[in-house]
């Protein structure tokens, strides 16, 4: 059966003021009436019901996770109790699924809890092929490949290599020659008119049994004590054995753990649209922008203001004059205005007020 798994452990930094430890990006309604990850579990429907979805988010999140989808088991919501990158994420909920759900031969959808993909039919229809994909070479392990609109740093890439036989479903598929990291201008420009890069959406489909045997080839460490976490599922030491096995792991992502390594790797080409929220300058992508090139949400008077990024409320005003290429996000203890080319150093913000001790306002 198919099981969707959402990772919601992120921070969002770049979205502060407005993303906060106790209400990261995730938390947030930054496009539609929903938020992020209320968007991402209504995008299964049917694909996985409430029984068969697991959310696997930072312990101090799970109280909001639960409030945000109270459709989902309460043992569904998973606390990290630290923060361990993406393989022991995904490690610690194949687990889960073979071990606790009882479901040996689970099949994992796995995405963030932050992407915007607005055609959930087109979704799920790429989310069965890729399942069949799956089923049809059990060892395989199935990614997204977005078509590149614009040469983006932002993203990582796919490439892909000969067209699979035999794929079933309306979408092109091809084994993967190769996964790149970010690139600088050039490369992405050079990806984009090659032809044959995707953007890498970070989502895939797998057997649970395939992740947990790559986990024991290149990682065993890490899937010796995710196992010892597991095995005290349920019991009186649950919690202690999670904090001390969990913090001995060492973090990494799965792309380094386990992507770069595998050898039947497929890509089907997404039919759906797709961003990820990255920042405060991804807002325009979705949300478009006026006659100036700004985009407004809340309360906004403009003078000679161009190229702008303004958030706030409706019932809080927000005047600029005479701004061009700028931030200006308004939360009700906190106020950034930004230089929209330097988004980046938002991240040396946030550590700067954590060095000042200014904790009430991470």
């Amino acid at each position: 059966m198919l099981h969707a798994i959402i990772m919601a452990g992120g921070s969002g930094t770049r979205f502060w003021p407005a993303s906060r430890a106790a209400t990261p990006k995730q938390l947030l309604t930054l496009v539609g009436d929903r938020s992020m990850i209320a968007q991402t579990a209504d995008r299964f429907g049917e694909l996985a019901p409430p029984e068969r979805r697991m959310v696997v988010t930072n312990r101090r999140l799970v109280d909001a996770v639960r409030e945000q989808l109270p459709n989902l088991p309460a043992a569904s919501v998973v606390g990290e109790p630290c923060k361990r990158d993406t393989a022991p994420c995904i490690g610690l909920a194949a687990l889960l699924v073979t071990r606790v759900s009882g479901d040996p031969d689970a099949t994992m959808l796995v995405c963030p809890a932050d992407h915007v993909i607005p055609d959930t039919a087109a979704f799920q229809a790429a989310a069965r092929q890729a399942e069949r994909l799956v089923d049809e070479s059990p060892g395989r392990i199935v990614t997204f490949g977005i078509k590149p609109t614009y040469p983006a740093e932002i993203f990582g890439y796919i490439q892909r290599a000969a067209p699979l036989k035999g794929a079933v479903g309306d979408a092109p598929a091809y084994q993967v020659e190769r996964f790149v990291e970010k690139p600088n201008a050039e490369k992405a420009a050079e990806y984009v008119a090659g032809g044959d890069f995707y953007w890498n959406s970070g989502i895939f489909v797998w057997k649970a049994k395939t992740i947990l045997d790559a986990l024991g080839e290149r990682q065993p460490k890490m899937l010796a004590h995710l196992e010892k976490i597991v095995d005290a599922w349920g019991t009186a030491d649950h919690e202690a054995v999670f904090d001390r096995e969990f913090a001995a792991i060492e973090g990494i992502s799965v792309d380094y753990a386990v992507m770069e390594h595998a050898t039947d790797v497929a890509v089907v080409e997404a039919p759906f649209e797709w961003d990820d929220l990255g920042g405060w300058q991804s807002l325009p992508r979705r949300l478009g922008e006026d006659a100036e090139g700004n985009t407004i949400v809340g309360k906004h008077l403009g003078v000679r203001t161009e190229g702008t990024i303004v958030r706030s409320t409706d019932d809080h005003l927000v005047v600029t004059l005479g701004l061009k290429d700028t931030i200006v996000v308004h939360t009700p203890d906190a106020t950034l205005v930004a230089n929209k080319h330097d988004e980046e150093a938002i991240r040396e913000v946030v550590k700067r007020l954590g060095e000042m001790g200014w904790d009430e306002h991470l």
